[in-house]
């Protein structure tokens, strides 16, 4: 067995000697920030796929996270380039589908602390997901303004079915892993402490045909018929026109998803990708991922939150004038149970 740490540029191998034969795949940094750790976990995935004493592969992050997604830093250089970037193709049918799901050697995500947005869709391109307690899961893509671009518009509603993956998705609401057990999303709850050993018995169990070899991307059992599944989706178009009638990538979305089934699932992906570039170069996304960095900014005062001093402690508060924001001034100190005058 041998370990691998990716990291933001570059990779590094430390091999060790087990008895089961099951590679381990670290995710050592927590953020998808650089296309370098995509093309980093291609190359293990493949030297993996040549060694004959590797018969499973293990994904997990190190440390207590697995992975929050896709760095907004770097959406903003994607763009740049208008969405012309052929690397959210890549990512999504040659290495996530072609490589990880359709190897013939099974893999596991070993799941702790955060899979949301690019890292859980990393995770159900595997053959099954272990998870700790309290983890959190989720694609949280459509408040910047774009849509998951990884495969999640195809493999959550395989794997929890329509409704629920509608849900998430255009709620942008990460489920816990209790929840997703119940949904089917992850496959165990395992003690943070067991989790890494259980993947591995797993997946050599999967290997060995002791466990079933789910390919999400194939799964229909959770997926509705074709004509409730429009209900479904048209259902969900309405709400989403009334809810916020100026957007329209959520819309996208639900064009990727119906796509997927109707067409099936690798249609859905190159559907998904074509509206994840369109969504990425719109003006509602960068204005999104503006407003993203803005809003984090407000809680960095040069002079202040830098020298990490604190905020003294208030007990009376004065509000001048009488008008309406006043009212609401003077509501808002009762609810915080300060003096007024």
């Amino acid at each position: 067995m041998f370990f691998v740490c990716m990291y933001f540029v570059r990779t590094c191998l430390f091999v060790f000697a087990y008895s089961a034969s099951c590679i381990s795949l670290f995710l050592t940094v927590h953020l998808l920030s650089h296309f370098s750790v995509f093309l980093g976990l291609r190359e293990k995935y493949e030297e993996a796929l040549k060694r004959d004493d590797v018969k499973a592969i293990v994904l997990t992050g190190a440390g207590d996270k697995f992975s929050g997604g896709f760095d907004i830093i770097s959406m903003q250089g994607f763009q740049k380039t208008n969405g012309n970037d052929s690397s959210i193709s890549f990512v999504s049918v040659d290495l996530q589908t072609n490589m990880m799901e359709g190897s013939r050697k099974p893999s596991v995500a070993a799941i702790q602390g955060l899979a949301l947005g690019g890292g859980l869709e990393l995770a159900m391109c595997c053959h099954a997901r272990l998870a700790a307690p309290k983890a959190q899961l989720g694609l949280p893509e459509l408040q910047l303004g774009v849509i998951p671009g990884g495969g999640g518009t195809q493999r959550l509603p395989r794997l929890v079915g329509l409704p629920k993956a509608i849900e998430m998705m255009l709620t942008s609401k990460p489920v816990s892993s209790e929840e997703a057990k119940e949904l089917g999303l992850v496959d165990a709850i395992v003690p943070a402490k067991d989790l890494i050993s259980t993947a591995r018995r797993w997946a050599l169990d999967i290997a060995n045909f002791q466990k079933p070899w789910i390919v999400s991307l194939h799964k229909t059992d959770k997926l509705e018929p074709l004509g409730e599944a429009r209900e479904i989706l048209k259902f969900a178009r309405e709400q989403t026109m009334k809810r916020a009638p100026n957007l329209f990538h959520p819309l996208k979305c639900l064009d990727a998803v119906e796509e997927g089934i109707i067409s099936g699932g690798l249609a859905g992906l190159y559907k998904e990708s074509e509206v994840f570039r369109e969504c990425m170069a719109s003006d509602n996304a960068k204005a999104l991922v503006h407003v993203f960095f803005a809003q984090r900014a407000t809680g960095k005062v040069k002079g202040v939150t830098d020298l990490r001093l604190k905020p003294r402690s208030l007990k009376k508060v004065g509000v001048i004038g009488g008008g309406l924001m006043a009212l609401e001034s003077q509501q808002h100190a009762f609810s915080m149970a300060f003096k007024w005058s």
